[in-house]
C-alpha cells in the first residue's frame, strides 16, 4: 500500500476583527502597565497625596483635608527648607506618625517664644497666617536651632503639639513640603 498524500495544511487566516482585538487588547495592557509605573514613581519620588489629620495648621489646613506633598525637591537637595515653609516629617517622638507643621527656625537660628509672640535672631517674627484667635500667651526660653534640624510650629498654637513640647526636627526626618490642596473642592489652590 502506497503511503497517501495529504494535500499541506495552511492554518486558517485570523479574521481581521479578532485580529485588531487582540492588538488594542495588548495596547490596553501596555497604557495600564505604563500608567501603573509611572503613578509609582511619582508618588514615591516626587508627590504624594496625604490626609490632613488634626486642627494644629487651621486655619491653612483643615482636618480631613486632602493635599499634595513635594517629596522631591527636599530629598535631591534642589531647594532649600526656608522659614515658613509647611514640612511633612516624622514626629520624633514616635517616627511611626507624620507631622505637619511650619518651619520657624532654622539651622542656627535663635528661637524664642514670649506670651505668645515669636521672636527670631532678636526680631519679632510677623506671623500673618495665625489669627488672634488661635494665638496662645504660652512662653519658650530661647533656644538655638542646632545644625541639621529645624524648630517647627502649627499655626493653630492653642491646639499644635510642636518645637515648644518637644524640641527640633532633625533635617533626615522631613520628607516633604506641602504644596496643593485637592480636596475639599472649594478649597482647592496652591498652599500658602
Amino acid at each position: 500500500m502506497e503511503p497517501e498524500i495529504l494535500p499541506s495544511e495552511t492554518p486558517a487566516p485570523v479574521p481581521e476583527h479578532r485580529r485588531s482585538a487582540l492588538i488594542a487588547t495588548i495596547s490596553w495592557f501596555r497604557d495600564l502597565f505604563l500608567s501603573v509605573l509611572i503613578a509609582i514613581v511619582v508618588i514615591l519620588f516626587l508627590y504624594q497625596p496625604v490626609k490632613v489629620e488634626g486642627t494644629s495648621m487651621m486655619p491653612a489646613l483643615v482636618d480631613q483635608e486632602r493635599i499634595f506633598i513635594n517629596k522631591f525637591s527636599y530629598r535631591f537637595g534642589i531647594t532649600e527648607i526656608n522659614r515658613s515653609d509647611t514640612v511633612v516629617f516624622w514626629f520624633p517622638g514616635d517616627p511611626t506618625k507624620s507631622y505637619i507643621k511650619r518651619v520657624i527656625g532654622v539651622p542656627g537660628d535663635k528661637v524664642e517664644v514670649i506670651q505668645g509672640t515669636v521672636w527670631v535672631n532678636g526680631r519679632m517674627l510677623d506671623e500673618p497666617y495665625v489669627p488672634e484667635e488661635y494665638r496662645d500667651i504660652v512662653s519658650t526660653p530661647l533656644t538655638t536651632v542646632p545644625a541639621g534640624e529645624y524648630f517647627v510650629l502649627g499655626d493653630h498654637r492653642s491646639s499644635s503639639n510642636d518645637s515648644r513640647s518637644w524640641g527640633t526636627v532633625p533635617r533626615s526626618f522631613i520628607y516633604g513640603k506641602a504644596v496643593f490642596v485637592y480636596w475639599p473642592l472649594e478649597r482647592l489652590g496652591l498652599l500658602k
